[in-house]
C-alpha cells in the first residue's frame, strides 16, 4: 500500500489550490479524483467571476477568503498563465426602497476593507453601461471585480503541482475513511492508500464525506444554478459584470462578459436534494431569460450558443467550513460562491494547517511557473508562422469556430495531467467551445485522441465514464480505405 503525508479528496478549484501550496512542502501527496479529469464539478459551472470582495457577512471566512483570493488573482494568473481581466463589476438597484440596502452593501465592502467602491446614481450607471435596464435608479461599482477561465485556473493550479510532485489518481471514488497507525486509510474504488492526514475537499459530497469521521454532522445541500452562454457577437453588450441586489439566495441573475469575449447569463437558484442533477430545465432557462431583462435592457438570447447547470454546495451556516474537524482530517467544504475568487486563499490557509500538523519542511525547489497551450490564433502573423514553420499541425486547424490548430490539441493530450476526453480536450484548447458547440469538429478531435492514445473510438469518452458516443463501426472498411 502506498504512503503519503496528505490526500486531498476531490480535484476541483479547492482541491488543486491545495494541491498547488502543498507542493511547496517535502513531503508526498495524492489527490483522488472520481472523475476522469479535474475540474469536472462545481468549478467548470459557474460564473466565471473573481468578486470583488464587499458581499460577505464582515468578519467570516467568506469575507477573508474572498479578500485575500482576490488580492492573489494577479499574481497567481500571471505565474500560471491563465487569461484574468480586472473588468469591474455594477451592483444595480431596481427600486427606490430598495436604494438603503445598496447603501449597506457599500458600507459593508468598506467594513470588508475592499477598495474601488462607490456608489452611483441610475444616470451614472447607465453612462457607464448604456445597456442598463431604464429602471436601474443606483448602482454599486466594484472597480477590483474581474472575470476569469475557471477550467484554465484549476487546471493551471493543478499541472503546477503535478510538476512540483503531487500525485494525481482519476477514476477513483472515495468509498471510506479508517483510522491508522499513523493517520488514516483511505478506501477507494482503485484499493487503498495510507495518510499521515486527509483534505476533504469534495464539494457537494462534503458533508457526506465529513460524516463519516466526525461527531458534528455537516449538511451540504446541493444548489442548482442553470446558465445560457451567448456568441462572442453578444460579448460587448456590457463590459462589467451586471448584478442584481442579493436576495436570500444569492446574486441573482447577473450578465457578464466572459474572459474570452462571450456574454452568460445566470444563474438560477434553486436548493434540490440530488448532488448529481444537472440537467437544465425549460423552467429555469425561462427564468434566466426573464431575470436578465431586469437589469440589462435587450439581451440578445437570440445568439445563446449552449445552455448549462452547475451546483454550489451550501452549508447551512452560510459560511466556508475550513480547519481541522478530527486529528489529521481537515475540511474545505461548503466551498459555495465566492469560492473561486478564494480559491487561492483556501489553498494556503488549509495547506497551512496541514503544514502545522505534520511538520513539513519548505521546499527550496518549488517552481511557481507553469505555461498554458499557446493560442496559435492570437499570436501575431510573425510568431504564428514561425511556429508552423517548426511544426505543420499548428497549421492544420480542426475547429474552425476557435481557429485551433491539431498542434494544441497535441500538446493538450501529451502536457502534464493530459487530457484523455473531449471535455478534457475542450476545457484545455477551447476546441469545440465556439458557435457550432463542436458539431463539426468532435468526430477530428476523438480521431486524434484515439491515435494519441491508442485506443478504439468506442473507447474515446465526451467526459466521464458513461458518456461514451461510439458503440461500433457503421460502416466497415472506413478507417482503413
Amino acid at each position: 500500500m502506498k504512503k503519503y503525508d496528505a490526500a486531498i479528496i476531490g480535484a476541483g478549484v479547492t482541491g488543486c489550490a491545495i494541491a498547488r501550496e502543498l507542493s511547496r512542502r517535502q513531503g508526498r501527496f495524492l489527490v483522488l479524483e472520481r472523475a476522469l479529469d479535474v475540474c469536472e464539478g462545481t468549478s467548470k459551472a459557474n460564473s466565471a467571476i473573481v468578486h470583488a470582495g464587499f458581499d460577505a457577512q464582515p468578519g467570516s471566512l467568506k469575507a477573508k477568503m474572498n479578500r485575500e483570493g482576490s488580492l492573489a488573482m494577479d499574481k497567481l494568473c500571471e505565474e500560471l498563465d491563465v487569461p484574468f481581466r480586472r473588468a469591474g463589476a455594477l451592483v444595480v438597484c431596481l427600486e427606490e426602497g430598495r436604494l438603503p440596502a445598496l447603501r449597506e452593501l457599500y458600507q459593508r465592502g468598506l467594513e470588508n476593507g475592499i477598495k474601488g467602491l462607490s456608489l452611483l446614481t441610475g444616470e451614472e450607471a447607465r453612462a457607464l453601461e448604456p445597456n442598463l435596464a431604464d429602471s436601474v435608479c443606483g448602482a454599486l461599482l466594484a472597480e477590483t471585480s474581474g472575470i476569469i477561465c475557471p477550467f484554465e485556473l484549476t487546471l493551471g493550479l493543478a499541472q503546477n503541482a503535478a510538476q512540483n510532485g503531487v500525485e494525481f489518481q482519476f477514476g477513483t471514488q472515495v468509498t471510506g475513511l479508517k483510522r491508522a497507525p499513523e493517520g488514516w486509510t483511505v478506501e477507494t474504488s482503485q484499493g487503498p492508500a495510507e495518510c499521515r492526514a486527509v483534505v476533504n475537499a469534495a464539494g457537494v459530497f462534503a458533508g457526506e464525506i465529513h460524516n463519516w469521521v466526525c461527531e458534528s454532522q455537516l449538511h451540504i445541500t446541493p444548489r442548482k444554478g442553470e446558465y445560457c452562454l451567448l456568441d462572442r457577437t453578444a460579448g460587448g453588450h456590457v463590459s462589467r459584470t451586471i448584478f442584481q441586489l442579493p436576495g436570500a439566495l444569492g446574486k441573482g441573475v447577473l450578465v457578464t462578459p466572459t474572459v474570452h469575449g462571450n456574454l452568460l447569463v445566470g444563474p438560477t437558484a434553486a436548493d434540490i436534494p440530488d448532488p448529481e442533477n444537472t440537467a437544465t430545465t425549460a423552467e429555469g432557462l425561462r427564468e434566466v431569460g426573464e431575470k436578465s431583462g431586469w437589469g440589462v435592457k435587450n439581451v440578445p438570447l437570440r445568439q445563446v450558443i449552449t445552455s448549462f447547470t452547475g451546483l454550489r454546495a451550501h452549508e447551512a451556516g452560510d459560511d466556508f467550513i475550513l480547519g481541522e474537524s478530527a486529528p489529521g482530517f481537515f475540511d474545505a467544504a461548503g466551498i459555495e460562491s465566492p469560492g473561486l475568487s478564494s480559491a487561492p486563499a483556501i489553498g494556503a490557509y488549509v495547506a497551512g494547517l496541514v503544514e502545522e500538523s505534520l511538520s513539513l519542511p519548505k521546499k527550496e525547489s518549488f517552481e511557481p511557473i507553469r505555461r498554458g497551450i499557446p493560442k496559435i490564433a492570437s499570436l501575431s502573423p510573425e510568431e504564428r508562422a514561425r511556429r508552423i514553420r517548426e511544426n505543420p499541425l499548428y497549421g492544420n486547424i480542426i475547429c474552425r469556430c476557435e481557429q485551433i490548430s491539431e498542434g494544441e490539441i497535441l500538446d493538450a493530450i501529451w502536457a502534464p495531467l493530459g487530457a484523455t476526453t473531449l471535455d478534457g480536450v475542450k476545457r484545455r484548447t477551447r476546441a469545440g467551445m465556439g458557435r457550432c458547440q463542436s458539431g463539426f469538429c468532435s468526430p477530428r478531435v476523438m480521431d486524434i485522441l484515439a491515435r494519441e492514445l491508442g485506443r478504439d473510438l468506442s473507447e474515446i469518452r465526451k467526459s466521464g465514464p458513461a458518456s461514451q458516443i461510439v458503440w461500433e463501426a457503421t460502416r466497415k472498411g472506413g478507417r482503413e480505405a
